[in-house]
């Protein structure tokens, strides 16, 4: 079976999930108020001098729009985009012949840049600075560089591990956006305006609690919003309040915080087998039994965030917020040395 490396469209697994409820223009896009400034002025002057874009780098935990973003940036230039992974592209010639058959000011966005292998990278160094590759021809003695001329084009990458690029790669982007979490706020609004979308009756209470829920991600609000009408539609009269949003958010063992299964079982495993920490990242996944760079892309960042546990020289260290949460006594006495 041929493998399919890249897509004349955006077809990732989160676009087919949500569909149509993904905004087109950058007017329509809800939150990321710096991201968003600063990319209306780079596109306004792109499209005034008749240029192509400055390559473009978004990283951040997932779920926060980086594709979506991607797409708005290729609508509002009126360019196509062509969308591939770092994963999916294996050898040095995959990527020689994407880059090839690029048109003018065509966006190629890459999802998870970081897996690039290295000789896989070397061929967009050049690329990404003079518009051209190197094909080796022939082997030994009779070996012989051409350099093929390519169209000017957008590189747009995005990854959740931005640490992981290489500095040559991340050097060579013109604008890098880190992507935040959003507010309950913009969550409730982006919930009430994809409600709108699928045709579905949300109070604002209830979208409040459903955005209380959702993580700061927007992907998670759009798939708990479909969850809760489901349960509303066959429980309830199809109208989601905030009572019947706490209703279907428990039974989806999505807690107040939003914190889900996994979440608690990391960390009351801390509290309960490790005292609470530190606890290093591998022991922690070993624990648990989730991957180490699911915990540190996906669940770690939120509880960062929330204040649930902290990072310290000797590894993880679940917080008096989180005992609160479980509503189990603080015992441990602070650490300065760790937390310093």
């Amino acid at each position: 079976m041929e493998r399919k490396v890249i897509e004349t469209s955006l077809q990732t697994e989160d676009i087919k999930l949500e569909g149509s409820l993904r905004p087109k223009y950058l007017k329509d896009y809800i939150g990321q108020s710096k991201a968003k400034e600063s990319l209306s002025i780079y596109i306004e002057a792109a499209k005034k001098r008749n240029d192509p874009l400055d390559h473009c780098l978004f990283y951040g935990p997932p779920g926060l729009g980086k594709t979506t973003l991607a797409g708005i940036i290729a609508n509002e230039m009126g360019v196509n985009v062509k969308v591939t992974s770092g994963p999916a592209i294996e050898k040095p010639g995959e990527m020689a012949a994407i880059l090839n058959n690029l048109q003018e000011k065509d966006i190629l966005f890459i999802d998870e840049i970081h897996r690039l292998n290295r000789q896989v990278e070397e061929v967009l160094y050049p690329a990404m600075e003079d518009y051209a590759i190197d094909i080796m021809i022939g082997k030994g003695a009779t070996a012989r560089s051409i350099r093929l001329d390519l169209p000017k084009f957008t590189l747009i990458g995005a990854t959740t591990r931005a640490g992981l690029l290489t500095a040559p790669l991340r050097d060579r982007f013109g604008m890098i956006h880190r992507l935040e979490f959003y507010t309950v706020d913009e969550l409730a609004t982006i919930i009430l305006h994809s409600a709108k979308i699928l045709g579905v009756e949300v109070e604002k209470n209830g979208a409040v609690e459903m955005a209380k829920r959702s993580r700061g991600t927007p992907r998670l609000a759009n798939r708990i919003l479909k969850r809760v009408r489901d349960f509303a539609e066959v429980r309830y009269d199809g109208i989601i309040t905030e009572e019947i949003a706490g209703i279907a958010l428990d039974l989806l063992d999505v807690d107040k915080l939003g914190l889900d299964r996994i979440d608690r079982n990391m960390l009351l495993t801390m509290i309960r087998n490790f005292s609470g920490g530190p606890v290093g990242l591998d022991t922690l996944a070993a624990a648990i039994g989730e991957d180490a760079g699911t915990i540190e892309d996906v669940y770690e960042p939120y509880l960062i965030m929330n204040g649930m546990i902290n990072r310290t020289p000797r590894g993880r260290v679940v917080t008096e917020k989180a005992y609160a949460h479980f509503k189990i006594p603080y015992a441990k006495e602070s650490d300065s040395e760790d937390n310093a």
